[in-house]
């Protein structure tokens, strides 16, 4: 049987084991929960993400966390939720959020994200996500293509992609404007599946 081609058809799951780390697709409900991870992360993230310049509350978040859900019924954005995992295996605290985004189904080319709350920062969480969400590209949707974009500034995020295998490719020099509103340097790292021979 020929694989789908039509994106809602195309079979992703929605939890990933990690020997640290559960990913969870979003689910409504969790939003006031996000809201409180954001609010606690904020200085953390403020300087690379323009969506934590200010908290939110907890039906803004659940909005987001409803249409982040929606999204990914209908295969446009994969997020997930980070978990640190407890040691029966289930899911425990909210840790961050990450997820698949820029999709091209036709290139199978995706995006990797990423954002973790401070006191769960340097503890591996962020690079076993990244492995994670790599194996499901790669190894469940067929992936071509996978990037990992990041400001030129944020070492800790760069770290994490060349830890990870990903290699810089390039620097987009003042592709887009930073939180301050000056022009950022875009790094992309990307890792690519070998053509058949």
């Amino acid at each position: 049987m020929r694989a789908p081609t039509d994106p809602p058809l195309i079979d992703v799951p929605e939890r990933l084991d990690g020997e640290r780390t559960v990913l969870l697709a979003p689910r409504a409900g969790s939003g006031a929960e996000m809201a409180i991870v954001i609010a606690q992360s904020l200085s953390h993230l403020r300087p690379w993400m323009p969506w934590a310049q200010d908290a939110p509350t907890a039906e803004s978040s659940e909005l987001v966390v409803r249409r982040m859900q929606a999204d990914f019924i209908a295969r446009r954005d994969l997020c997930f939720h980070i978990h640190a995992r407890r040691s029966d295996g289930s899911a425990g605290r909210l840790l961050g959020g990450t997820g698949l985004h820029r999709i091209d189904w036709a290139v199978r080319c995706f995006e990797i994200g990423y954002w973790i709350r401070p006191d769960a920062a340097g503890q591996g969480h962020v690079s076993e996500t990244v492995r994670l969400l790599s194996a499901l590209a790669f190894d469940g949707l067929a992936a071509r293509r996978v990037e990992i974009r990041c400001d030129r500034r944020n070492t800790r995020s760069r770290a994490v992609a060349e830890r990870c295998g990903f290699e810089l490719e390039g620097v987009l020099r003042n592709n887009v404007l930073g939180v301050d509103g000056h022009p950022r340097d875009t790094c992309v790292y990307s890792r690519v599946d070998a053509p058949a021979a």
